[in-house]
């Protein structure tokens, strides 16, 4: 590559990062655990219509551990769980894991092939089960009972089921443990079996808004006596506890009574004590059942994830010193211990999602499965990655190049709160703007709403970074990772105060001079798609275009549409129905929808159980296509966020052209960038 950049029209740089290498370039790596000695991750197969492998590292490179076709994934909360556990430190003894077509919860030997140990449910995937402990001869864990497909009634119980697999054909085997409250998590069994936590909440509360830390013993005929609360209760929310490894009868729980989630230990007697006050956070919102962030090891210190708008791997040790790890990463995910090792996801500015395992023991972290240096997922069977994360069989320069050098950004609204967001300039190594001309932005809208984003290598913010648009990730009010002061600023303002940060967000670049003011468009899915909706109608003035993904628009009707875990969720963003009819008037996006007049593109999928279809259709009815251009696109077998490649790829290849035409630029030809 030449040393001087060529100068050409923001928006139209040729890239190499396709469509298709965006859709498959970032493989979604979750749920690491051991098995042995091996370190194993799920893994999305995008080319087999999103199927979730079960994977692991060997000398002959990335294999799949189970037979081929095994689906490993639960449908629990809709947004899953834990899918899978190993039965022991010994690799012979196998796993048990939950198949996703089914659910049924099966057991799997090396040599042989899994079996079911639960029953068939009324209808596939009536049964549920996540979050998965070892007790004697048996699995304990959460299983979910649903009505029907859509998930709108559910049932959740603790339920003990024989690793014999006689409760395959005989349901009476199963035995069911506790259903303290409407949701749970799954059960966490003390070491020496005599007592057992997990954590619940009701509606209309959320898992970060108000959750309590149940503890029961348990009695020599393998029931439970009667659970006592822990820790936990009105405002605040505990979101893990796991027991110390060295027999004190210790109970580490993360939870926010301060307003941050801090790591707590709690005695026998019940009595609690803050372990390393901080104001960070060492937690996440419980979107999905089984996440850990707070992992005790077999030397009595903890490993535990912990920022403000960021992640870092550290230990803490019982004196309350907390030591990161020195490696980059800035994003860590999934994280699991053998009681010596920390295996986790790790990401960072410059690295994508990658497997690695950290070694307390000299502060090592080595990479496990890291992406293809061309930004495709691992090819399975092909050689593993050196010590530089490499992969052999790689010839061409990657396209990890060409994606820019994001960073953080605070604004402040004209109420004075901050705007946290994370900025993605326009880059390419051979190609620059003209001098006279500022780039075009997109307002990128996160999902949740109550979670956030990360500032990591992304392959679909560089499919738009590399060709001069950038990207501005807004972590409005109600994103998570800023504590639960800057949580709450959504309560009962969902439409407003989401809204409003985004505009903040692209005024204040506009006001540095680094976006163009007549070239802003705003994208997001889901709850993003709400604030992306909400904004083109309230600020028909500064966005010029809109990416629409699966999103929810009608409030009133997605109480009675939406699946069971989020049916009160509207409780705390807008407030009581129907005492509060009036705010969910004034704040749904669709209040002003036919005075839009931006254009955008609708992506939705048509098996969507969380924003079902019926949304976007009620936007549609209410824009007139003499009046607004839009295209919506639907796509058959996808659901609440896309998994396979050739939809994601298709959305992208729709977003560009809708982007082309309002913000006026000609995108290059594909593929006319050399690499060389």
């Amino acid at each position: 590559m030449s040393d001087t950049k060529s100068v050409l029209s923001y928006g139209s740089w040729p890239s190499p990062i396709e469509a298709d290498d965006a859709a498959r370039g970032d493989a979604l790596l979750e749920w690491v655990g051991f098995l042995g000695d091996d370190v194993c991750w799920t893994e999305v197969l995008p080319e087999e219509d999103g199927r979730s492998g079960l994977m692991r590292r060997t000398a002959d490179g990335v294999e799949e551990v189970l037979p081929s076709g095994w689906d490993v994934r639960t449908r629990v909360i809709e947004y899953g769980g834990r899918p899978w556990l190993a039965l022991s430190g010994r690799a012979a003894d196998g796993l048990v894991f939950t198949h996703g077509p089914d659910q049924r919860l099966h057991r799997w030997r090396p040599g042989t092939d899994p079996v079911p140990l639960s029953p068939p449910g009324a209808w596939p995937g009536e049964l549920r089960y996540a979050d998965f402990a070892v007790h004697g001869d048996e699995i304990w864990c959460l299983r979910e009972t649903v009505a029907d497909d859509t998930a709108r009634t559910a049932r959740r119980h603790l339920v003990a089921i024989p690793l014999d697999g006689s409760a395959a054909e005989d349901p009476s085997r199963v035995r069911e443990l506790a259903a303290t409250h409407h949701f749970m998590t799954g059960p966490r069994i003390e070491p020496g079996g005599d007592r057992v936590a997990w954590l619940g909440w009701d509606h209309p509360d959320m898992p970060w808004d108000t959750t309590r830390l149940m503890v029961a013993a348990v009695l020599p005929d393998g029931t439970l006596g009667a659970p006592a609360v822990r820790m936990g209760g009105e405002g605040e929310a505990v979101t893990q506890a796991d027991w110390a490894t060295d027999g004190s009868g210790t109970l580490y729980a993360v939870s926010d009574p301060d307003g941050w989630w801090n790591v707590h230990a709690v005695d026998r007697d019940g009595g609690t004590r803050s372990l390393c006050p901080r104001p960070e956070e060492f937690g996440e919102a419980l979107w999905r059942i089984g996440l850990r962030w707070c992992l005790p090891l077999l030397d009595g210190t903890l490993a535990v994830i912990h920022g403000v708008g960021e992640r870092r791997l550290g230990i803490l040790g019982a004196d309350g010193v907390l030591t990161d790890f020195a490696d980059p990463a800035t994003e860590w995910h999934f994280a699991a211990t053998d009681g010596r090792r920390i295996a986790a996801v790790a990401s960072s500015p410059g690295r994508r999602r990658t497997v690695v395992l950290a070694d307390p023991a000299d502060g090592s972290v080595r990479t496990v499965r890291a992406p293809s240096s061309e930004g495709r997922s691992l090819p399975m069977g092909a050689p593993a990655p050196d010590a530089d994360g490499a992969a052999s069989y790689a010839r061409t320069p990657a396209p990890d190049a060409y994606a820019t050098t994001p960073y953080r950004r605070t604004y402040r609204g004209d109420d004075g709160e901050p705007v946290h967001v994370h900025v993605y300039p326009p880059h390419h190594p051979e190609f620059t703007g003209p001098g006279d001309e500022l780039p075009p932005y997109l307002v990128l809208a996160h999902g949740g709403p109550t979670s956030r984003s990360h500032l990591v290598l992304n392959q679909e913010i560089s499919y738009f970074t590399s060709r001069g648009i950038g990207v501005v990730d807004v972590q409005y009010g109600g994103s998570t990772g800023y504590g639960r002061a800057y949580r709450e600023r959504l309560r009962h303002r969902w439409g407003l105060t989401d809204v409003q940060d985004c505009a903040t967000a692209a005024r204040g670049l506009i006001a540095e001079g680094l976006a163009d003011p007549d070239r802003i468009a705003i994208r997001g899915g889901s709850a993003g798609g709400w604030t992306a909706v909400a904004s083109i109608a309230a600020e028909p003035g500064l966005y010029r275009a809109a990416a629409v993904y699966y999103p929810v628009l009608d409030p009133v009707s997605w109480r009675e549409e939406t699946h069971d875990f989020e049916s009160r969720y509207l409780d705390g963003l807008i407030g009581p129905w129907p005492d509060t009819a009036d705010r969910y008037a004034h704040q749904s996006p669709l209040r002003e929808a036919d005075r839009i007049r931006t254009p955008f593109v609708l992506l939705q999928g048509l098996d969507d159980t969380v924003c079902p279809p019926a949304q976007a259709e009620r936007l549609l009815q209410r824009i007139d296509p003499d009046t607004v251009p839009y295209r919506c696109l639907t796509f058959e077998g996808e659901g609440h966020g896309f998994r396979r490649s050739a939809t994601v790829a298709a959305s992208l290849r729709a977003e560009l052209r809708l982007y082309a035409d309002a913000l006026g630029f000609t995108p290059a030809a594909a593929s006319s960038c050399s690499h060389s």
